[in-house]
């Protein structure tokens, strides 16, 4: 057999008994002991210091500590566990991980599968007009969403920087015409001329004739805030979703 071999295998066997000490090391201490010895891995130094993190005297933290002493009671265990950075198991009984588990914050998505037309301004701004609602031949591209949205829902693409920060050129959103806005929503809605714009719906209040009056805002401040009793508009429909590539080429 080989040096190298041999030496691959004084290794691995160096370090499983490495790892069955440390195990064994962990199962033989009490949970006195390592309250203590995480305590102090940790960098806290007093009694006081881990205290302060779990909301109870030093005093305490202290018998916590001592041989024969009492342990965190069941509701409380969690909290020191956390605060020392381990596991409630390895606390209690010494099990072998020690360490927190790692943050498992995002499960399996389903893929969607409604098929929504992305559609020019000028096709937004008929929107309303029409009898039958757009179908992703209709449009330049199509997007997948959820089946929550009605079969009037369409997608437009953000141009311009007039809603700048945040949306940029590029982006692009949703258009439920179901949904009647909510003050502080987004919206798509269309002028006289039929064209079509995306801004912030502002509600102001009601005219002599009982019609809600309402701004449309750009979030960029370059840019005129309009109104409703002063500009033609309408409401075409409320933003569903906003979609923002993480990088562009």
């Amino acid at each position: 057999m080989s040096s190298i071999v041999l030496e691959n295998l004084a290794f691995t066997r160096k370090n499983c008994v490495a790892t069955i000490k440390s195990c064994g090391h962990s199962l033989h201490m009490s949970i006195h002991r390592r309250i203590k010895e995480r305590r102090l891995a940790l960098g806290m130094t007093s009694h006081q210091a881990l205290a302060d993190r779990i909301g109870v005297s030093w005093q305490t933290v202290q018998l916590w500590e001592k041989e024969g002493g009492t342990a965190p009671n069941r509701s409380r265990i969690e909290k020191v566990a956390k605060e020392l950075g381990v596991t409630p198991a390895w606390l209690l009984n010494g099990d072998p991980e020690p360490m927190t588990p790692f943050d498992k914050n995002v499960t399996p998505s389903s893929m969607s599968r409604r098929a929504i037309p992305v559609i020019s301004a000028i096709q937004a701004g008929l929107a309303r007009e029409i009898t039958e609602p757009y179908v992703p031949g209709d449009g330049y591209a199509t997007i997948y969403a959820d089946d929550e949205y009605s079969k009037w829902a369409f997608g437009l693409d953000i141009e311009g920087d007039s809603m700048l920060p945040e949306f940029q050129p590029g982006d692009r959103v949703i258009i439920e015409p179901e949904w009647i806005p909510r003050p502080g929503e987004y919206v798509a809605a269309k002028n006289g001329r039929q064209e079509a714009t995306f801004k912030k719906y502002r509600q102001r209040g009601i005219d002599s004739n009982g019609n809600d009056v309402f701004e449309l805002v750009p979030l960029n401040p370059d840019y005129p805030t309009v109104r409703s009793d002063e500009t033609p508009l309408t409401i075409i429909g409320v933003m569903a979703e906003h979609r923002r590539k993480a990088r562009r080429r």
